[in-house]
């Protein structure tokens, strides 16, 4: 069982959050037989022979189990069973034949991966049934994005809120959504690059893009000790390494518009990969983290003086 009771439950959670029906627009025993052998399943009441009578009975004649009631029923094993049978069930209440909404079907599904995606796991899109996604689940491993660790740490102090924000979407997005996370990577570096500049009080174009923001950070900021050797070379060395980051971030978020949604792409179109996120991601991190670092610390230097 690779798929944690933690993250079991924190599904289970956010469905009941987000009111989410697990059966969709089927009857629960229907939705179920879809899944199990109902009449082969033993019965929690002695007064019928088999899962089938109780679920009816409980759920239909009296309706006196919770609505969650199937997550923590040890016959279907959803809490602490087998991955496989977990991952077949959340699929199930994203099938077409169970919800008709494909809008509604990919949010629930961006939900689940939000929480797969802590123990290496994910739904993806298999076929369509009558233009409508059908779902499998998947193990893609544990990955660790280079500098978001960092990023999150050093970066907390720096618009709080907003940089947080973009962090954990960041961190979320590389893998169920490569276009988004190299989106925010971008967003990420404008926004530590126009806090820097605005806390030291520098005017920059609304319209200025990230080479260019970058630059303007670079020149405003001291990027080497006074006391090390060559400071000249050492600092056009750091300028060019700095720069080099900044032409990632922008180069991969400009293959993303290529290749990305929404820009009326024919059919069958692929979008970028979880791989490029990384790219992308993991240069901004690093290059935000740089700046802001060296930016608090010339700045506790002028307070000292």
């Amino acid at each position: 069982m690779k798929i944690s009771q933690v993250t079991r439950r924190d599904i289970f959670e956010s469905m009941a959050i987000e009111k989410i029906n697990w059966s969709g627009r089927l009857e629960e025993s229907e939705f179920l037989s879809r899944l199990f052998d109902l009449q082969s399943m033993p019965s929690t009441d002695s007064r019928f022979n088999n899962a089938a009578g109780d679920i009816f009975q409980h759920r239909i004649n009296n309706d006196d189990w919770e609505d969650d009631w199937v997550f923590y029923d040890s016959r279907f094993g959803l809490i602490n069973g087998d991955d496989e049978v977990f991952l077949r069930f959340l699929c199930e209440t994203l099938h077409p034949v169970v919800r008709s909404d494909v809008t509604e079907t990919e949010r629930i599904c961006q939900l689940y991966n939000q929480h797969l995606q802590n123990d290496g796991f994910q739904l993806f899109e298999v076929t369509r049934l009558s233009a409508k996604p059908v779902y499998s689940g998947r193990y893609v491993g544990l990955t660790k994005v280079p500098g978001i660790s960092a990023a999150r740490e050093t970066l907390a102090g720096t618009d709080p809120g907003y940089v947080a924000q973009q962090i954990t979407r960041m961190d979320v997005a590389v893998s169920n959504d490569p276009s988004l996370a190299i989106g925010t990577a971008k967003e990420l570096v404008e926004t530590c690059c126009k806090t820097i500049l605005t806390n030291r009080g520098i005017a920059f174009s609304k319209s200025v893009d990230i080479p260019e923001l970058v630059k303007l950070t670079i020149k405003e900021l001291e990027l080497t000790p006074d006391d090390i050797p060559e400071k000249a070379k050492a600092s056009d060395t750091i300028k060019r390494l700095l720069s080099n980051l900044a032409t990632i971030t922008q180069g991969v978020n400009e293959l993303r518009n290529h290749y990305g949604t929404g820009h009326g792409k024919v059919a069958g179109t692929k979008g970028l990969l979880p791989r490029h996120a990384r790219l992308a991601v993991g240069a901004a991190s690093t290059l935000a983290v740089f700046l802001v670092e060296t930016h608090n610390e010339r700045s506790k230097t002028k307070t000292k003086d």
